[in-house]
């Protein structure tokens, strides 16, 4: 079963970076696309950024464009988010997920919470 530990989440400004990682427990062919969504108290998940299995295609919520950028180590499988001018409304817990071979994100991390103050 493959598992992905997060790291990197805090606290930060309005205005600054953090950048989140995500590493898949076993360096195999199980995890295709990779992913990160989000959850804000009270509020529904909500998909942030993907990228496909071989790197070259990225996909973001509109809410993020142009600040985050998601990359992968395909070596590693690992995969990042670099976030960049955060507005207090990118506060939530951000979620990594790997899609297995049925074409699904089966896989998740434990969650890295991200706080951004005015």
């Amino acid at each position: 079963q493959v598992q992905l530990v997060e790291s990197g989440g805090g606290l930060v400004q309005a205005g600054g970076s953090l950048r989140l990682s995500c590493a898949a427990s076993e360096r195999s062919t199980s995890v295709y696309a990779m992913g990160w969504f989000r959850q804000a108290p009270g509020k529904e998940r909500e998909f942030v950024a993907a990228i496909s299995d071989n790197g070259e295609d990225t996909y973001y919520g509109d809410s993020v464009k142009g600040r985050f950028t998601i990359s992968r180590h395909k070596d590693k499988n690992t995969v990042y988010l670099q976030m960049r001018n955060l507005k207090p409304d990118d506060t939530a817990i951000y979620y990594c997920a790997g899609e297995s071979a049925r074409g699904q994100y089966d896989y998740w991390g434990q969650g890295s919470q991200v706080t951004v103050s005015s």
